[in-house]
């Protein structure tokens, strides 16, 4: 057994040298093949092995840019390509938002398919290059540039409005099961111990490790998948039944209107109909019923006296219409703001009207508002506006609603992908609702993203979700990030269900990202303190702590 691990370690540290001696447009094509893997780990695929692959061979290119003679450029430069393309296969689907009004905006999508994973991945190559300041061989390096890479991912969910789509644990949020560790310590913290776990095998391929310990290391990646996994069934074991008698009653509606019928104004009228077909019919018992229609299903809904009579006739008695809208108002000047919005109807004194309203708050840069717009009015782009001159106008934040005495908080969209930013402190609700309009992505990896991304939210906060999608994936979440049931991508249908209790608080929901911001600190803490270990071990010293004290 020890020969053959011996062997097998060898042949792992011959091809660790093979790699770390790539240079010019080898070395660069090794990277971004490395980030085509971590992509591949990520909704659909969820080739979870391929982690592995990618960051112990980032790790690896790293090892050969501090072996170079400029070993800042050249890990700049690995990180760079590496982020190309991981973001390239993971964002690609962007480029089919531009294809549905072909006519105006095709010409645009292989610039924004490209320059999106270039700008993103300035951020990979960041981490490679603030790294490579403190690389040191053996295990120290793989903590600290873990800690360093997951750190870059902050920043990348929050710099110019963020954008923290796919960081590195949102790779073990296909199943439930994978992800419950979410709930300590975020989406964030998922991240740093998923690259930790995916990277350590590069630990055994250092220079001086003995064969045999370098096949051993091997064996981390997948002790560390086990290890969230066994804690994640743990978890999900000891939660509690639900109760018999529900608080209220869900109808989840998926239209499944294609994208160009959606957006245009003379089939508004058909769309309203089509989300009414799927909402009518008595509630499945006694407690209240919210219907939830997905992202714009009713545009102006709040002065379409019709639509409304219509509903106050259609929708069962008693119950209540979440409904994705868009609503307007006149500003100062007299000119109209528009709002990407949620509207709640109700019945009130036998007609229905809308009571309440949420307007979107986190606004998609360039699909929905347009920064710099007397700049690009200039230039003739101000088309890619969706309403008014420059857009939606963003609402104040998160807000919690109440309806029938379930209290619930929004989300449109895009909104949904920002941890730590789902309903105001002290206004927990009982129920996140996310209206998400997917269609402009069509059959892609992307919906299928976004999904795992909600269900990350409902593991963070200990809430149940309604999630309705125009073409899907509409789902019903329970507060563990189980997807209780589904509506696939491009069907019609709806979902009746009851509503899943919501659970106490988890850690992540009271501490937000603290224990995060900690575990950088221990992880960068550890990987110092392993070097000085390792360097007193080479000089044939005692570790500091075997030092004996002086008479």
């Amino acid at each position: 057994m020890d020969q053959a691990l011996a062997r097998i370690g060898v042949q792992l540290q011959e091809f660790a040298g093979k790699i770390r001696a790539l240079t010019g447009w080898r070395r660069a094509a090794a990277a971004f093949g490395f980030g085509l893997c971590g992509a591949l780990a990520m909704a659909p695929f969820y080739a979870l092995p391929l982690l592995a692959v990618a960051f112990t061979g980032i790790i690896i290119l790293l090892d050969g840019a501090a072996d170079s003679a400029r070993p800042r450029l050249r890990a700049f430069a690995a990180g760079w390509w590496f982020g190309f393309g991981y973001f390239l296969a993971g964002v690609y689907w962007m480029a089919f938002s531009f294809f549905v009004q072909a006519d105006q905006f095709a010409w645009m999508a292989p610039f924004a398919v490209t320059a999106m994973p270039a700008g993103l991945a300035l951020f990979s190559g960041a981490a490679g290059l603030v790294s490579i300041a403190f690389w040191r061989p053996g295990w120290p390096r793989v903590v600290l540039f873990a800690a360093v890479f997951s750190i870059f991912e902050y920043l990348r969910g929050h710099i110019l409005t963020g954008l923290p789509w796919n960081l590195a644990g949102q790779a073990l949020a296909g199943s439930a099961v994978g992800a419950q560790t979410a709930a300590w310590y975020g989406a964030y913290g998922l991240s740093l111990v998923t690259i930790a776990f995916a990277g350590a095998g590069a630990a055994g391929l250092s220079r001086g490790v003995a064969p045999r310990r370098a096949a051993i290391w091997l064996a981390a990646p997948v002790i560390g998948a086990l290890v969230l996994f066994v804690i994640g069934f743990a978890r999900l074991s000891l939660a509690p039944a639900p109760p018999d008698q529900p608080s209220a009653y869900l109808r989840i509606v998926q239209p499944n209107i294609n994208q160009r019928d959606k957006i245009n104004p003379d089939k508004w009228g058909d769309n309203f109909y089509r989300n009414l077909e799927r909402s009518a019919g008595a509630a499945p018992g006694d407690a209240p019923l919210l219907i939830v229609w997905p992202e714009n299903a009713a545009p102006l809904l709040d002065e379409a006296v019709g639509a409304l009579e219509v509903l106050a006739n259609e929708l069962p008695a008693g119950s209540s219409l979440i409904a994705g809208a868009v609503r307007r108002d006149a500003g100062e000047s007299g000119a109209y703001r528009y709002y990407n919005a949620v509207a709640l109807v109700e019945e009130v004194d036998g007609a229905r009207r809308v009571v309440d309203h949420y307007d979107k708050h986190h606004l998609v840069p360039f699909g929905e508002y347009l920064p710099f717009y007397d700049l690009l009015n200039a230039v003739g782009l101000a088309q890619l506006a969706p309403y008014g001159d420059a857009g939606f106008a963003a609402g104040v934040g998160p807000a919690t609603l109440s309806s029938n005495g379930v209290r619930f908080s929004p989300l449109i969209c895009y909104e949904a992908i920002f941890p730590g930013a789902v309903y105001p402190r002290e206004e927990r609700p009982d129920l996140i609702v996310t209206v998400t309009n997917d269609a402009w992505f069509g059959d892609t990896s992307g919906p299928r993203q976004h999904l795992d991304q909600a269900r990350l939210r409902s593991i963070e906060t200990g809430l149940p979700m309604a999630r309705s999608a125009n073409t899907g994936v509409s789902a019903l979440i329970d507060a563990h990030g189980r997807i209780l049931e589904r509506i696939p991508l491009y069907q019609t249908g709806h979902i009746d269900a009851a509503l899943p209790p919501a659970i106490a608080p988890p850690l992540y929901d009271r501490l937000g990202d603290l224990l995060y911001f900690l575990m950088v600190a221990g992880a960068v803490a550890a990987g110092a303190w392993g070097h000085i270990l390792s360097r007193a071990a080479r000089r044939g010293l005692q570790p500091l702590r075997d030092t004996p004290k002086k008479p």
